[in-house]
């Protein structure tokens, strides 16, 4: 009988918690979990005490269901130090700094846990998944932020310090609105369901949720076009530029934002062909996640195969 593993994906809001064996979810579970407001209300030592506890509690059901997981695995929102494994901040996850949420997991489950970003676990589960894919993957994550992962030769590529491929950092406007990661004008500030909502409330005065903004532009209201233009222009230029250091020419579009890629496929198309570098022009292969939101799950449990 093949390995199982534990594969978790924490989000601001809830979290998402599956039993993988042969790159299958078996069993997956969603979980209420507002972690982002338990940060901003609570001192961190009891944001990080709330967090590993909801955490565990999760761990031990599925456990019940699965006794013969060998190991679990987190994506986890946030800068993780690949030598410490702690979460060293999280900009969706405020007052989080220096936050050790394996230890406390791998005491009460007697398992060992690995701990990667979020995007970059969805990355490895994409390439694991990937039918055409090289050894060599760029994912990007939309959602209530924008998640970069980068698999390099069949290997995920952190970075020495644990912030490779933070793509949602990249200046794309310079003075721009104010990140949670203490910097201005970054990508998430424009091409994430956060950022659709900023906009469309700058150009309207009304504030809607980014899936009533995404209606209104099916329906050709011309501010929520231009906000998911704009959210596809500035995620283009932001993948131009990265493809020109890295050159993987094999690039999947995930994340919950995903679903509304259709209004924002022809800016980003446009303005990815005006940015690349006339060597790569044509040679980047833009595609959806196919993984029906599990690449995710399905990379933190293999990760976790790796260390166990």
């Amino acid at each position: 009988m093949s390995d199982v593993f534990i594969g978790i994906d924490v989000g601001g809001t809830n979290f998402r918690l599956g039993v993988v064996q042969d790159l299958r979810v078996v069993w997956e579970r969603r979980f209420q979990a507002d972690f982002s407001g338990v940060c901003r209300k609570q001192s961190a030592t009891e944001a990080l005490e709330t967090i590993t506890s909801t955490l565990n509690d999760a761990v031990a059901e599925a456990r019940i269901l699965y006794p013969a997981i060998r190991a679990i695995g987190i994506g986890f929102p946030g800068f993780i130090d690949p030598l410490t494994r702690q979460v060293i901040s999280s900009p969706n996850l405020p007052n989080l700094s220096n936050a050790d949420i394996v230890t406390p997991l791998e005491h009460r489950s007697g398992l060992s846990v690995a701990l990667e970003n979020d995007a970059s676990a969805a990355a490895y589960g994409e390439y694991a998944l990937s039918k055409q894919s090289n050894g060599n993957l760029i994912y990007m994550g939309l959602g209530t932020g924008v998640g970069g992962g980068l698999v390099l030769n069949g290997k995920l590529h952190g970075g020495v310090h644990g912030v490779a491929m933070e793509v949602g950092h990249i200046t794309v406007e310079r003075g721009g609105r104010l990140c949670g990661c203490g910097n201005r004008g970054c990508l998430e500030q424009y091409a994430s369901t956060n950022g659709v909502v900023q906009t469309y409330a700058e150009l309207t005065g009304e504030t809607l949720s980014a899936y009533d903004i995404a209606q209104a532009a099916q329906q050709k209201d011309s501010a929520a076009v231009q906000a998911f233009d704009q959210a596809g222009e500035y995620l283009a230029s932001a993948l131009a530029h990265i493809a020109k250091v890295v050159d993987v020419g094999d690039v999947v579009i995930g994340g919950g934002m995903s679903g509304s890629w259709p209004l924002m496929q022809v800016a980003f198309e446009r303005r990815l062909d005006e940015e690349l570098i006339p060597a790569l022009r044509g040679k980047v292969e833009v595609r959806l996640s196919q993984a029906q939101d599990q690449a995710g799950i399905i990379g933190a449990a293999m990760l976790s195969g790796r260390t166990s």
